[in-house]
């Protein structure tokens, strides 16, 4: 028996789900400030230190008021402020070096400290890190998946190997960092944000058509190159 297109029932459901279409994108975007907040205020409430707990803290509670940790939050955005206005100059510089090389010698902390270190002078020198939307074979020779452009990373004879992070959907915060040589990577015509969008939303949102920035031909030559 067909059910009534009709009927309270039906006419309830629609509605809820044209609310839920409504009300989702808002409620998601909240959501994830408030866990950002929430994660970040664990940390920059303890610049709080200075304040007494029964001021800053309710009564029998570790977590403080939110307006306390919003404070805290803008405080630590001033002291990060002066820390880089501070680095700037000559003896912030010589203070940085000096403050290295005191972690650094510290047993197991030198290790954390400098891979730290490293991954973020890479990013900070290499400008061109993430900007770069490439299609790459993955997960088989026969398919193609949306990667970014982490920077160069060897080079043996001629061939010049790029390093690719390809992200997993719907969360692109994982994925895969794969080696590519650069012939074979398909740059695109696409926008970091865009490819982003196209991820998380698993395809619905779509970037438009994307020109690829290497000739046609090239990415045909890829397709019917013999599979071993």
């Amino acid at each position: 028996m067909a059910l009534d297109e009709n009927s309270l029932l039906n006419r309830w459901r629609r509605n809820f789900l044209a609310g839920l279409a409504i009300t989702m994108p808002g409620v998601i975007s909240l959501a994830v400030v408030v866990w950002l907040f929430r994660n970040v205020a664990n940390v920059t409430d303890t610049l709080l230190f200075f304040l007494p707990k029964k001021l800053t803290h309710p009564p029998g509670s570790e977590t403080a008021y939110w307006y306390w940790s919003y404070f805290a939050f803008l405080l630590a955005v001033f002291l990060i402020c002066l820390v880089g206005r501070f680095g700037r100059d000559y003896l912030g510089r010589r203070a940085i070096k000096w403050t290295d090389k005191a972690l650094l010698s510290i047993p197991l902390l030198n290790k954390i400290y400098g891979t730290v270190k490293q991954v973020n002078e890479s990013f900070s020198s290499n400008k061109s890190s993430f900007k770069q939307v490439v299609l790459v074979p993955f997960p088989h020779a026969a398919s193609r998946a949306i990667g970014f452009v982490t920077g160069e990373q060897i080079t043996l004879g001629n061939e010049k190997w790029v390093g690719v992070f390809v992200p997993t959907t719907p969360l692109p915060t994982s994925g895969f960092l794969l080696l590519y040589a650069e012939r074979d990577l398909v740059k695109l015509d696409m926008t970091v944000p865009d490819a982003i969008k196209f991820i998380i939303s698993l395809g619905a949102i779509s970037p438009g058509n994307p020109g690829a920035a290497l000739p046609p031909a090239q990415f045909a030559e890829q397709e019917s190159a013999p599979k071993t």
